[in-house]
């Protein structure tokens, strides 16, 4: 059975967010999947198989972290996507059938994908006594980013202070949020980006995600109800950072990035 770990939103080994991705014939018991997911030990591996043709999508797509399934991960979606077009399984557009809805990601000439997905709703929430203190800093204000994503959105002084945070990582485990969002605007108004991110999921075993599209989801809406426009491109300044080009659609976001294989492998299990 044949495993490969990828490193998605780069376009650079090593950087990014690594994905292991799993193409089956068909979903095998929870149980199994789980322990594969903890063997692999990144963010998230993403299992997938076809489906007959004809039907609303082409392939059922389930993720998970080293500790649980989760309802949505944009990395390990661009991921599964990145290894079906570079093995030839499939050309132009997939459609991802998943606990979030269909999903579509599609190859662009530049070798980039862009993903489909829901956009986040946004509500303005008090800031959770104690998250000031487990970040490290104030945050200006806090928004719940809605059931799918499950993350507290905080916005932060200025990009200094996101690419500052050393969390108490222990102290937002305690939070029912699957974890928090960190952001601020880019300083530099000719940066390559827009604005900055870190992400904090130790609810689900990751105690900082390399780079989270999911959480983009409700970045996008955030900053360009802000920065009055609809594309933008988001850092995530994790240490092995990555971007990620975010165009918000109404109720539809794009998510676009790169993907590389980096080790391309045999699972000895049945």
């Amino acid at each position: 059975m044949r495993i490969r770990i990828v490193d998605a939103f780069t376009d650079r080994p090593f950087a990014g967010n690594p994905a292991g991705v799993l193409l089956l014939d068909s979903f095998p018991e929870d149980a199994w999947l789980q322990r594969v997911a903890l063997e692999v030990n990144h963010a998230e591996t993403a299992f997938a198989h076809p489906l007959p043709e004809g039907g609303a999508a082409d392939w059922a797509l389930r993720w998970f972290t080293p500790l649980t399934e989760v309802a949505m991960c944009g990395h390990a979606t661009l991921a599964t996507a990145h290894v079906l077009h570079t093995t030839g399984a499939i050309e132009g557009p997939v459609r991802f059938a998943s606990r979030s809805g269909v999903l579509v990601a599609t190859p662009n000439a530049d070798g980039s994908i862009t993903l489909d997905f829901p956009t986040a709703p946004l509500t303005e929430v008090e800031v959770p006594q104690g998250v000031a203190e487990a970040l490290g800093a104030e945050p200006l204000v806090a928004f719940d980013t809605g059931p799918d994503v499950g993350d507290l959105l905080v916005q932060l002084a200025d990009e200094k202070t996101v690419l500052g945070l050393a969390p108490d990582h222990k102290a937002l485990g305690t939070y029912s949020s699957r974890g928090i969002i960190a952001t601020a605007r880019a300083e530099d108004p000719d940066a390559d980006h827009d604005f900055v991110s870190r992400c904090f999921f130790p609810n689900v075993g990751i105690d900082e995600d390399p780079v989270t599209g999911s959480a983009h989801t409700a970045l996008a809406p955030f900053w360009s109800a802000r920065l009055g426009r609809t594309d933008l491109t988001g850092l995530q300044a994790s240490p092995r950072t990555g971007y990620v080009r975010t165009a918000v659609r109404g109720e539809r976001t794009l998510l676009t990035g790169h993907a590389v294989t980096v080790i391309d492998g045999e699972l000895l299990t049945p």
